[in-house]
């Protein structure tokens, strides 16, 4: 499957390249680890940190799958508001959830110092505000559940936030612990560390077939085969094919990065922005001063492949963002679009499925596909080793 279009902002940036030949024989490792994106990196530099004996493999180069089309922002916050999400799934497991998040956003940043390169990783809050004046109520209600829960928010009437924003909206509520990264420099830097480690990685490597027997799984490629007794599956939209049960559904959605701006009026603080509409519009800044803006998904998960339609879904953000910020001068650079998942109750699933006792999988659907992966490479770690985890009952499949 094809899970994006050829552009990407993110490749124009040059993100150091990892050595990665195809396979060329057969090995035999501990865990093998299907996909080579952020999620696939997060586990491999996981579980090598540990001692663990990792080959990963990818069909393409690594990192330019879903990764590259991913705009790169890190928010604790789900796509279903915590209201809704404690009706889904109770408030413990909802709770746990959003905190959750915001611990796998400290993670990221202590990551980064570790790698000795930030890899765009900056500190942000982030502005969720009211799409239409009938979502008032939905969003103090949101507002005063996150702040009964100990989240650090601020509810912010229309007069407040015109007082600080160009938004013209009825209410917004104001989050702190956020942050933004680029998520192509990240995987690649930790998959460096990952082979300094032993990893192995092979890319362009196409897995015909997968065997998961008893006590072991092969992985059988053109020309050679992996053999471990345990594989994981990180291949985020692409994980439908792999699974016997259905745990998301697939869209289309579209970003567009800007040529480098002057200062944004009303934008404060290069806040990340989204709203309460669905799909929803989001936004962000670059430190090299462009606006990265995505949202307008469609319910195809192949709309990408339409140039046309991209050309049109970008026109469409682009307006979208200058009625938010008129004052500003948006000139697009890039347009691309790529494959969206979106599960029933906008959580991950992460583990092993009831009836694959050598499989794990780290299906990140939604729009926290990063931290997700973070709490993935956690999880999967601590089930291979058979540590209990508190996570696990939280993401876990069969919910």
């Amino acid at each position: 499957m094809t899970l994006r279009s050829d552009g990407s902002y993110w490749l124009s940036l040059g993100a150091p390249a990892i050595e990665a030949p195809p396979l060329m024989g057969n090995e035999t490792c501990e865990i093998a680890i299907l996909g080579g994106g952020i999620t696939g990196a997060l586990l491999a530099d996981r579980l090598t940190s540990e001692g663990v004996d990792v080959v990963l493999v990818d069909k393409r180069e690594l990192g330019v799958g879903s990764t590259a089309a991913s705009t790169g922002l890190l928010q604790y916050e789900v796509d279903t508001p915590l209201v809704e999400l404690i009706s889904r799934v109770g408030e413990g497991h909802a709770v746990h959830a959003y905190q959750r998040g915001l611990r796998a956003i400290d993670e990221i940043e202590r990551l980064t110092v570790e790698l000795g390169d930030p890899c765009g990783f900056v500190r942000r809050d982030t502005l969720y505000f009211a799409s239409r004046r009938w979502h008032y109520r939905g969003l103090q209600n949101e507002y005063e559940c996150r702040r009964a829960h100990g989240f650090d928010v601020d509810f912010l009437e229309r007069e407040a936030l015109a007082e600080i924003s160009s938004i013209s909206a009825v209410a917004a509520i104001r989050s702190h612990g956020d942050a933004e990264i680029d998520p192509l420099r990240f995987t690649r830097r930790l998959l460096r560390r990952a082979q300094a480690h032993g990893l192995r990685v092979f890319s362009q490597t196409e897995i015909a077939a997968i065997q998961e027997e008893t006590r072991r799984v092969v992985l059988h490629a053109a020309n050679g085969s992996i053999t471990a007794r345990r594989i994981v599956y990180a291949t985020g939209y692409d994980s439908h094919r792999y699974l016997k049960t259905d745990v998301g559904s697939l869209h289309c959605t579209f970003a567009v990065a800007s040529e480098p701006m002057e200062p944004i009026s009303g934008w404060p603080n290069s806040m990340l922005i989204w709203e309460t509409a669905r799909p929803y519009f989001y936004a962000r800044q670059t430190r090299d001063g462009r606006a990265i803006i995505g949202g307008m998904d469609t319910p195809y998960s192949t709309d990408h492949k339409r140039d046309g339609l991209i050309r049109r879904q970008a026109a469409r953000l682009e307006r979208r963002f200058r009625w938010l910020f008129p004052a500003a001068h948006f000139v697009p650079a890039v347009a691309w679009a790529g494959t969206f998942g979106e599960s029933k109750d906008g959580l991950a699933y992460i583990g092993q499925p009831a009836d694959r006792p050598n499989a794990y999988f780290a299906v990140g659907y939604g729009g926290n596909g990063i931290t997700f992966s973070v709490v993935a490479a956690r999880l999967i770690a601590d089930l291979y080793q058979g540590r209990e985890n508190a996570d696990a009952a939280v993401f876990r499949f069969g919910r």
